[in-house]
């Protein structure tokens, strides 16, 4: 490691304003931001510790909608967000309890990871991003692996979940990181079904519409016969090759949606 100053504010106010300074890092769980300070892969000369923000913690549910603070932990979602029961699960298998008992959700998402859980959770549900400045829809939040809507400075305080009627969420772990080598987060609204994919595109988590159409009609495994989606842009590595996980998905779409239903 090397020298920094550390900030630990106890509001969001306090937050924002702290990272106003030009080579200041936000600090949440830590999960990947640590490891990337040992790497000496960043070097802020100022860290702005989150995990004393109270209003930011929490896990609620009002009116058919799971509000999961963005300063909770994945523990704390397993353990809380018992009104979405396939939410509560992915919380409950990301990574191992060390890594539950410190990382959040707010870090993640902000965090983008190709191969990440919880975003999948947020596209698939079409959840809600809320900042301390604005609301992000999942559909315009994610763009691009590591890449997001959030600006400078800008501080993910919650996420809202709509709960579906069914849903569910299935991954090929990779065995020593525990990240997913390919999931999939199947959520059935009345309006019509979201299938999320992690893990798998280079371009970090997407939409398979293809599958959604057809669910939407017929929400079984079955009605996903014959329907595969390219290798093209998909990640390949010493894991998997790009093919691989594209079957994959397919396969574990299937999965999911038996399991939600």
């Amino acid at each position: 490691m090397y020298a920094f100053d550390i900030e630990r504010p106890t509001t969001v106010a306090e937050a924002v304003a702290a990272l106003k300074d030009e080579d200041a890092q936000a600090l949440s769980g830590g999960q990947t931001l640590i490891p990337t300070l040992k790497q000496r892969l960043a070097s802020p000369s100022k860290l702005v510790s989150l995990s004393g923000i109270a209003e930011t913690k929490g896990v609620s549910a009002d009116g058919g909608t799971v509000t999961v603070g963005g300063g909770t932990t994945h523990a704390a979602v397993a353990a809380g967000a018992s009104a979405y029961p396939a939410l509560a699960a992915l919380a409950g298998g990301i990574g191992d309890p060390a890594v539950r008992n410190r990382g959040t959700i707010g870090g993640s998402v902000a965090n983008n990871d190709p191969a990440a859980c919880y975003p999948a959770a947020v596209l698939g549900s079409g959840a809600t991003v809320v900042t301390n400045a604005r609301e992000i829809a999942a559909d315009d939040y994610f763009q691009g692996m590591f890449t997001t809507a959030l600006d400078e400075g800008e501080i993910i305080t919650a996420v809202k979940f709509p709960v579906p009627e069914k849903a569910a969420y299935i991954k090929f772990e990779q065995p020593a990181s525990r990240f997913a080598l390919v999931g999939v987060f199947v959520a059935k609204y009345a309006d019509g079904v979201r299938v999320a994919v992690t893990g798998a595109s280079e371009e970090g988590v997407f939409r398979w519409t293809e599958a959604e159409a057809a669910l939407s009609g017929n929400f079984s495994a079955g009605a996903l016969d014959g329907l595969s989606v390219s290798a093209d842009g998909m990640i390949s590595d010493l894991h998997g090759t790009g093919a691989y996980r594209a079957h994959l998905v397919a396969v574990l779409t299937k999965r999911a949606v038996a399991a939600a239903g």
